[in-house]
């Protein structure tokens, strides 16, 4: 570890959060500090280099004047070095249910120390109905002339709506009269449209009601099903007899 490097005292990641910073210097802090290491040499050592980085990244301000000094070393390394540009770059852009079906904008930041403009900046326009699995190449800008950033699009796990294949599938809750008799149910979907999902008289818990076009866009066009699985309780009364 270089007792410089203020993420590497925290054993930390430059995308760390300021919650993440806290947690590591708590924990840090009490493993290493001198009292109970024998008040050695390197346990006085390490708890200085833990301190110094705890003070520089708990604030916004001295963060981000170390996070520039940190990409100005790595160029001026990448230049000594002679190192390349990588012409084209991919990764994988993970978005919300919703953003495949409404449609969104992201940023896209490349971080290549061998550009000595630093770090690059690009906007992803994701049109409404985008398929997960499509793909985007945005091209790069100077230095690198005819290179691209090729991006993935993915679905981040959701917490009502589960993604299976081009189908969604949520639960529905309902009372045991609707169990009964049977009914229409509304369900309001992530991307901000309702459907209308038939209860068939007797329905079984877990049985499974498909709903015709309310899942993901697919990659040639409409999107496929939504299902919905039934759950209630069974009533249970008690009468005092006798």
């Amino acid at each position: 570890m270089n007792a410089s490097d203020h993420y590497a005292a925290l054993g930390l990641t430059r995308d760390c959060t300021i919650a993440d910073i806290r947690t590591a210097y708590r924990v840090l802090a009490k493993r290493h500090h001198p009292d109970i290491n024998g008040d050695s040499d390197a346990a006085r050592i390490r708890t200085q280099a833990i301190n110094a980085a705890y003070e520089t990244l708990r604030d916004p301000v001295k963060r981000r004047a170390y996070d520039h000094e940190l990409d100005r070393a790595s160029r001026s390394a990448a230049r000594r070095s002679g190192a390349k540009v990588e012409r084209n770059v991919t990764e994988e852009v993970r978005l919300r249910i919703e953003d495949f079906l409404r449609g969104t904008s992201v940023e896209v930041q490349v971080r290549d120390p061998a550009n000595p403009d630093g770090v690059e900046v690009y906007r992803l326009e994701v049109p409404r109905g985008t398929a997960p699995g499509t793909r985007f190449r945005l091209p790069r800008s100077a230095p690198v002339d005819g290179g691209f950033v090729q991006l993935r699009l993915k679905v981040l796990p959701g917490f009502r709506f589960k993604v299976r294949g081009s189908n969604l599938q949520c639960d529905l809750r309902i009372d045991n009269r609707r169990a009964t008799q049977g009914g229409i149910e509304m369900i309001a979907g992530p991307g901000g449209e309702s459907w209308r999902v038939q209860i068939p008289a007797g329905v079984k818990r877990g049985e499974i009601l498909r709903v015709a076009g309310g899942g993901m866009p697919k990659p040639h066009g409409g999107r496929g099903d939504l299902l919905v699985r039934v759950t209630y309780r069974p009533e249970v009364r008690v009468s005092r007899s006798g």
